[in-house]
Parts: structure tokens; sequence; C-alpha cells
């Protein structure tokens, strides 16, 4: 499954599944179906939707725990402090990956 996460932007025909939350990005993540993500990182407010910063630190966390498999991760935010917090957190999850053997 390939999802792109944007509260605005249209979903490109490569891409399977649009999520427009944090939420039901992370959700589909937990199925372990999903090979590639695509992220945005201001999906609206906050408190409510979530942030693509949310789903970067999810799949950090469930590399390090080896409880998904590798993805194929994408950035196409336009607000640089939150690509930069997203690809440290993605790089992370891409260490722990290679030590996991996947």
């Amino acid at each position: 499954m390939k999802i792109w996460l944007d509260d605005m932007r249209p979903k490109p025909p490569e891409f399977d599944v649009h999520c427009f939350t944090a939420h039901e990005a992370i959700a589909l993540i937990k199925t372990k179906l999903v090979s590639k993500i695509s992220l945005d990182h201001d999906l609206g407010n906050d408190l409510t939707c979530g942030t693509g910063h949310d789903v970067a630190k999810y799949i950090e966390m469930a590399a390090y725990h080896d409880e998904i498999p590798r993805l194929k991760w994408f950035l196409h935010t336009a607000n640089p402090v939150g690509r930069r917090n997203m690809k440290d957190c993605l790089e992370a999850a891409d260490i722990f990956w290679s030590q996991h053997g996947k």
C-alpha cells in the first residue's frame, strides 16, 4: 500500500490511499501493509489532525521495536522545520531497520 498524507494537495496517481490525518496514516501503517509513504507536515488543526511529524515519530518508534517492515518514505511538505524534523525521524528509522536486517 502506498500512502499520500496531505490535507490539501490531491493524491498523485502512483499512490493508493489518500490520508488526511496523522491518525489515519498511523492506523494503516500498523497493518504492516504499507510499502511507501509521502508526508506533508501541516495537516490543519494539530490537535485533531496531528502532523506529519507525528507519523514520522511513530515510524521511527515502530522501526526501533521492529514492529513494521521497512518502507520507502518521501517528504513533500513546504514547512522547512517540519521537513527537517520528519527527516531526522525517518533517517533514524532507516538505521533501525538496517540493524534488524531489513
